[in-house]
């Protein structure tokens, strides 16, 4: 007895019981949000490209006019204005140490935050808690940096712990930094924490585990993907903040590593530089485009390092 014949469906049908094939139109609804997705993703890209550009075509000017490559990364004067020195690197020291205080601060209270709203906190705190955290996100950076330099700087540094700093310091602007970071690091590793299959917790439970227990040795370590992601998202943007630390750490050079004294950082030369008083094309003009590809170089660096951990670490649960 020959097998009956098989049903061939098109993309646009599905078999009926008999096998009739009944056709659906085409979803226009869908095709559409298709279209304005891709259309999104290479705007996106475009504009990465546009910034890129922008950038390199001034300082490669710059670097063939000006200065050479190895003495704008390993000079250790920037003074492009009076001795036309243009060693970038107490910039780049400067950005670094007002970035490391940011992240010591904001990784461990924002990885506690996360822990706690993930593990610890009954749904309807946690429902409570996370927008309120999450409000920091939206206070505007100079108000940070207001109060680093009004109230934070004089009346907890120098009043309550008696520094002995200035006006401006590195360490004023890197803990206020720190808790404008927070939001960012505690939101995105909760979600990572929550990601975690309820399974693995009671497979640990089961085993006689304690709370902190499974929340250190299991949730974390499965969720580590999304919080190195976190803490990377967090540093990208002390890195690229301006106000606070154009207000708080100051405009001065330095290339030590003691946080009390004022810094300049790559943003806030940028940020004090480019106010349109500098004649186009000169060599003022080019530094601000040599410090933000620079500046852009080191972001890129950061997220191409993390992208590789995270694929490596990543745990993908069914």
């Amino acid at each position: 007895m020959a097998p009956p014949p098989e049903v061939v469906t098109s993309p646009g049908a599905f078999s009926a019981p008999g096998g009739a094939s009944l056709a659906y139109p085409p979803r226009r609804g869908e095709q559409v949000i298709r279209v304005l997705l891709m259309v999104a993703a290479v705007l996106s890209v475009l504009t990465t490209v546009g910034i890129v550009i922008s950038l390199l075509l001034p300082a490669i000017s710059f670097f063939t006019e000006e200065a050479g490559i190895f003495e704008f990364l390993f000079g250790s004067t920037w003074d492009p204005r009076i001795s036309q020195e243009y060693g970038v690197w107490p910039l780049i020291n400067g950005t670094l140490l007002v970035t490391g205080i940011a992240l010591l601060v904001a990784v461990p209270l924002g990885l506690g935050i996360a822990l706690y709203l993930s593990e610890y906190a009954r749904p309807r705190v946690r429902r409570a808690v996370k927008p309120v955290i999450e409000l920091l996100a939206g206070v505007p950076t100079i108000v940070f940096g207001f109060f680093a330099l009004t109230f934070f700087t004089p009346e907890v540094l120098k009043g309550l712990f008696n520094f002995n700093i200035g006006t401006f310091s590195a360490l004023s602007a890197g803990v206020i930094m720190g808790f404008m970071v927070i939001p960012t690091i505690a939101s995105v590793s909760e979600d990572g924490l929550s990601a975690v299959p309820q399974s693995l917790r009671e497979g640990a439970y089961g085993l006689g585990a304690s709370k902190i227990q499974v929340s250190l040795r299991v949730v974390f370590p499965a969720a580590l993907s999304g919080v190195v992601a976190s803490i990377v998202l967090g540093g990208s943007r002390a890195i690229g903040e301006t106000m606070i630390v154009l207000l708080a750490a100051g405009l001065k050079p330095n290339t030590g590593i003691d946080p009390q004294p004022g810094y300049e950082t790559m943003t806030t030369y940028i940020g004090a530089t480019a106010r349109g008083d500098i004649p186009t094309g000169s060599a003022v003009y080019g530094t601000v485009f040599a410090v933000g590809i620079a500046l852009f170089v080191i972001t890129l660096l950061m997220n191409l390092v993390s992208i590789r951990f995270v694929r490596r670490f990543r745990q993908v649960y069914e």
